[in-house]
């Protein structure tokens, strides 16, 4: 064979390779089928190994962490992911094209699972300015700062969302790309967790404003209150675990339904700080005592908390040498442009950091900080 391919130019013999000597019976579409779903195999066998590898050393810094030992560099996975550089996929029937992915949810979706499942509607604000000075007064009253919630709001929306604005409907944004709502833009997997959490405290303070009041707002406040409780419950239905939450959230419609309390102007405020504020005192029971910045709280709101803290905690010389594909799970990394993009950790914290500063300009980031303006500060949590 060698004498054979000795004088064959390189183009020849990579055909051969590709698509079959001359003389093998199988078309020419078939070859490049054939070819194509090797170079798929190894792709995949490749990519296999290396995310493994990130969920095993994501293992081991947290059991390190557990047992208060130093994380160092050798803890994370130091190379970027592998990249599929094969032949593209050809034409044809002969490779079965992949499983259409079922249609994503948009707020239309959870309103009508929320009324049936639940019996809620939201009560949704008379204007975008209503909800924002609602979320200022709560996370002022939660003790976050103007500069936290302003930055985070300016990084996921751009600086101009609305109270119910969708991922990927954003800007010129056409089509939902996750359930992600609202000015933090949490996953209905989060406000499942969050009203299985702190379901009690939020009943507490929605039966506190329904004493105040009387007639028709009183019933409307009770019957709020009844419906929540059933929310309450059905997100206690399974273990207290994210994998059951978002479970939850995929396949019922229940799911659905609980995330369009963020829609309302009594819970959906005091939901999305709720998130914030848990990330800062996670940050505290992990040894964090500096005040997080709208960067890192953002971090952390962004990737988890667990890995939001991995994070913030680097010093400048791991932050610039690891990868950020070691605080993603494969599918999360693989359809966020801003993890691939900024391949480390010192990257992507600039690169929220300058999205942030930018989105504050917008006037919908201006106007939720100017809803600040006249409250009183109040103490970080």
């Amino acid at each position: 064979m060698r004498h054979i391919s000795r004088g064959l130019p390189w183009a020849v013999l990579a055909a051969c390779f590709l698509f079959g000597a001359p003389g093998f019976a199988q078309t020419n579409g078939q070859a490049q089928a054939d070819a194509y779903l090797r170079a798929q195999r190894a792709y995949e066998e490749v990519a296999s190994d290396y995310w493994r590898a990130v969920g095993e050393k994501r293992g081991m810094r947290n059991e390190k962490r557990r047992s208060n030992q130093q994380v160092v560099l050798a803890d994370y996975v130091l190379t970027q992911p592998p990249v599929y550089s094969g032949p593209p996929r050809p034409p044809g029937p002969a490779v079965p094209p992949a499983p259409p992915r079922p249609p994503m949810p948009v707020v239309a979706d959870f309103l009508k699972a929320a009324a049936e499942e639940f019996g809620f509607v939201p009560r949704r604000p008379a204007n975008e300015l209503e909800f924002k000075r609602a979320y200022a007064r709560v996370a002022m009253e939660a003790g976050l700062s103007r500069g936290q919630v302003v930055g985070i709001y300016a990084f996921e929306t751009g600086g101009n969302g609305m109270y119910d604005t969708q991922a990927g409907l954003t800007g010129k944004g056409t089509r939902a790309i996750s359930p992600a709502l609202g000015y933090n833009q949490l996953l209905n997997t989060n406000t499942i967790g969050l009203l299985a959490e702190h379901g009690d405290t939020l009943i507490e303070q929605l039966a506190r404003k329904a004493d105040a009041i009387a007639g028709t707002p009183k019933a409307a406040m009770l019957g709020k209150i009844a419906a929540l409780r059933r929310m309450i419950a059905f997100s206690r239905s399974v273990p207290y675990r994210w994998s059951e939450h978002d479970k939850l959230a995929k396949t019922t419609a229940g799911g659905l339904g609980v995330h369009a309390a963020l829609l309302d102007i009594d819970l959906g405020p005091w939901l999305q700080v709720r998130k914030l504020v848990n990330s800062v005192h996670y940050a505290r029971t992990r040894g964090h005592r500096r005040t997080l910045t709208a960067a890192e709280l953002e971090l952390m709101n962004f990737t988890g908390d667990g890995n939001g803290i991995d994070m913030v905690s680097m010093d400048a010389e791991l932050r610039a040498r690891v990868p950020t594909a070691n605080f993603f799970q494969r599918e999360g990394y693989e359809r966020n442009p801003i993890a691939r993009r900024t391949g480390v950790v010192a990257a992507l914290i600039e690169s929220i950091e300058a999205r942030a500063v930018n989105g504050a300009r917008a006037e919908g980031a201006q106007d939720l900080a100017a809803a600040f303006t006249d409250m009183a500060p109040a103490r970080r949590p």
